[in-house]
């Protein structure tokens, strides 16, 4: 190749540099903080310091850099375009670099059009009609085709793509990233960083690492990764999954302009710990009729009705049976399951996500939970912090939590008022150093307390158990071995109710038993 063709068709390294940041504000997770590093080198000295976390109030208003930003990458993808139509040749590099600077660029234009296809209830998306479809394939076109350096090949002219792009999967991909960043700040609230820490592993969740890879490949694939939520009662489990669900990949079929399966039902909780083991094999595989009684009819289970692009969400995976643990295990392996009273086989070929607040290591050891169902749930994991992490991180997580809840209690008008009356309560007669047990579902229920009677009075924490009294503090080593054989022994006594029947379950003689279980011992225990 001669030096003409070899020299680069951008101005110098500062447009390069440019360049390349905006190309990889395409691709990165936008909850992370490297994206305000690729904004600073995108726009040198014109950009302009903000709140970086993202969180309910996160919006395109709260950073003033954007229009900055669109502005730059419109002026570099037309100033580019134009050398690129006068160049022998572009280095494919160098088109690669242009070509997302171009996916930035549309993507900015574009975001507000997806949002608005974005509905308002959960489960599904009736205004799924992309109308400005020839708009946005006609720019994509404008920029990107044909580029001197590659020409479409027959088989990219049948796939109907654009220098290789095809512009229906870069649709479906664009309503995708902006579906998946509205509903992650939408549902996971709060600014400390165990929250934004959250918000950046759900993105990951639904696009793995690197979205060129899930761009080019993994779309068709995540489907099949299950999803365990963990963490304690109250932080929002549920909603995780949901924000999981409500962003997956929609295939974006253009003679129609509709994103498909977008009207389905995308998302069925299911409460597996208030259900029967007959009742959850029921909802979840269906049943013939006549298969236990109360079958009058046949029914279609949710694993069936499920369609592609919607997920099921077994909430309280942990409570539920070794037969019905083997059952979803075979779900999870082979997508195969039958329903109840027969034997043909069905498939179920949506996603799992499932969420527990037990600790599964634990019931692995007593044998109460499968390990190889842990391990093929667990492909993909995802923890809620509790409400004390998030204060302990952020203190002022407090009021933005208050806020959003009065907000969503009793409207933005009396919002103010209700958050100051709540914030006043919880400072003057719970103090800040209350550990809120129950999380964020009971911060909520103090709000519509103080809405309701102007106070909060938490229930009463139900006293320790012996067991857990002793095992906490040998699990902080806080026992000399003569406190350790005295508090067991009383244990023992206590529930065998005898110093014969506590020697034979010690394995030691009566007068062992009786010198340990003193006074001292019997009141520890009590």
């Amino acid at each position: 190749m001669s030096a003409a063709r070899r020299r680069s068709l951008f101005d110098g390294d500062g447009e390069r540099g440019v360049a390349a940041a905006l190309a990889e504000l395409t691709w990165c997770n936008p909850f992370l903080p490297r994206r305000v590093e690729l904004e600073r080198a995108a726009l040198g000295d014109g950009f302009v310091d903000y709140d970086v976390v993202w969180h309910e109030r996160g919006d395109r208003d709260s950073n003033p850099n954007l229009d900055a930003l669109e502005a730059t990458a419109a002026r570099l993808a037309g100033t580019l375009r134009q050398r690129f139509d006068a160049a022998p040749a572009v280095p494919e590099e160098e088109a690669r670099l242009y070509r997302d600077l171009v996916f930035y660029l549309l993507y900015d234009r574009y975001q507000d059009d997806f949002l608005a296809l974005v509905p308002e209830a959960d489960e599904a998306a009736q205004r799924t009609t992309f109308r400005n479809w020839p708009s946005f394939r006609g720019e994509l076109e404008e920029y990107l085709a044909p580029l001197p350096s590659r020409q479409p090949a027959p088989a990219e002219e049948a796939r109907e793509t654009v220098a290789g792009v095809d512009p229906a999967h870069l649709c479906a991909c664009f309503f995708q990233v902006r579906r998946a960043f509205h509903h992650i700040f939408r549902f996971i609230l709060g600014s400390s960083a165990p929250a934004a820490r959250l918000r950046s592993e759900v993105w990951h969740s639904i696009f793995g690492h690197d979205l060129r890879r899930y761009y080019r490949a993994l779309h068709e694939r995540m489907g099949d990764i299950t999803t365990l939520v963990t963490g304690p009662s109250g932080t929002g489990k549920e909603v995780v999954a949901r924000a999981v669900a409500l962003s997956r990949y929609l295939p974006f079929e253009p003679a129609t302009r509709r994103f498909a399966g977008a009207d389905e039902r995308l998302f069925v909780p299911l409460n597996l710990s208030a259900l029967s083991p007959t009742l959850i094999e029921s909802e979840l595989f269906g049943h013939r009729r006549g298969a236990f009684t109360g079958a009058v009819a046949d029914r279609t289970g949710w694993l069936e009705a499920c369609p592609p692009t919607g997920t099921v969400f077994l909430d309280e995976i942990g409570e539920v049976s070794a037969e019905i643990q083997v059952k979803l295990l075979r779900v999870i392996e082979s997508r195969g399951f039958e329903r109840l009273g027969e034997s043909e086989p069905r498939r179920f070929t949506g996603k799992l996500v499932a969420a527990t607040n037990r600790d599964l290591d634990e019931a692995m050891r007593r044998g109460a939970f499968r390990p190889d169902l842990y391990y093929r749930l667990c492909g993909d994991l995802l923890r809620t912090p509790s409400l004390a992490e998030r204060l302990e991180s952020d203190p002022g997580e407090l009021h933005h939590l208050v806020s959003f809840l009065a907000r969503r209690i009793v409207g933005a008008e009396e919002a103010t008022a209700l958050a100051a009356e709540v914030e006043a309560w919880v400072e003057g007669e719970l103090g800040a150093g209350y550990a809120w047990p129950g999380n964020v579902r009971e911060l909520e229920q103090c709000v519509r307390n103080v809405l309701l009677r102007r106070e909060y009075r938490p229930a009463a924490a139900a006293p320790a158990t012996a067991e857990r009294r002793l095992a906490d503090d040998v699990a902080a080593a806080a026992l000399s071995l003569e406190e350790l054989n005295a508090r067991y022994a009383a244990l023992v006594h206590e529930r065998t109710g005898s110093y014969s029947a506590a020697a034979r379950r010690l394995g030691v003689d009566r007068r062992t038993v009786k010198r340990w279980v003193d006074g001292s011992g019997v009141n520890r225990l009590r």
